[in-house]
């Protein structure tokens, strides 16, 4: 399961796939800005392009393994902690049409590309995902309200073109050490409080 820096990982393996399928052909050779944004960037944001904020994290709580849940070997594994990443994409442009093809494109893009593999999402850091983990991206259900909230407080009423996201499931794995228990030597069986072993 993935590491500690799954989290950043994730958002800057979407930042990298908008990027990288960006054509400069298909918007009059415009020079677009891909970033990973946190609040304080919406006070002096991009020109043109798209930023990614992550504003919400998630328990996945269908996902969750039990912990000590066994591995092939018969020792425990380490536990696993499922997360869905909650994030908004936002179109940068001085003009209402562009900002409305950039929208377009990037959800058009994410559609034809929902499944995050781990060589785009090893490429912010190595090793960070297994080679066989992926992170599943699909468009999330927020309320304007909600939405308006989120941007009445990044940048006080100033609203810019956004679409929600939601990244699933990223597991980061613990680093704690699996502990086995001693293995159970005799059973037991009393018949008034059930079996027990000893």
């Amino acid at each position: 399961m993935a590491t500690l820096s799954a989290i950043a990982a994730t958002s800057e393996a979407i930042i990298r796939l908008l990027r990288s399928s960006y054509d400069p052909t298909q918007f009059n050779n415009a020079s677009l800005d891909f970033q990973v944004y946190v609040a304080n960037d919406f006070l002096n944001p991009m020109d043109e392009g798209v930023s990614l904020l992550l504003y919400r994290i998630f328990q996945d709580g269908t996902s969750r393994t039990p912990p000590g849940r066994l591995q092939p070997n018969g020792q425990p594994g380490p536990t696993k902690l499922p997360l869905e990443l909650h994030f908004l994409l936002t179109a940068w442009a001085k003009t209402a049409s562009l900002q409305h093809e950039l929208a377009g494109w990037m959800m058009r893009t994410l559609e034809d590309n929902p499944i995050l593999y781990p060589g785009l999402l090893n490429s912010y850091k190595p090793d960070v995902f297994y080679p066989e983990e992926t992170v599943e991206i699909g468009l999330a259900q927020l309320s304007t309200e909600d939405l308006f909230d989120i941007w009445d407080v990044i940048i006080r009423h100033v609203y810019q073109l956004s679409v929600p996201y939601v990244a699933r499931v990223v597991r980061i794995e613990s680093t704690l050490p699996a502990v086995a228990g001693a293995q159970v030597q005799t059973r037991l069986m009393d018949y008034r409080n059930g079996l027990v072993g000893s």
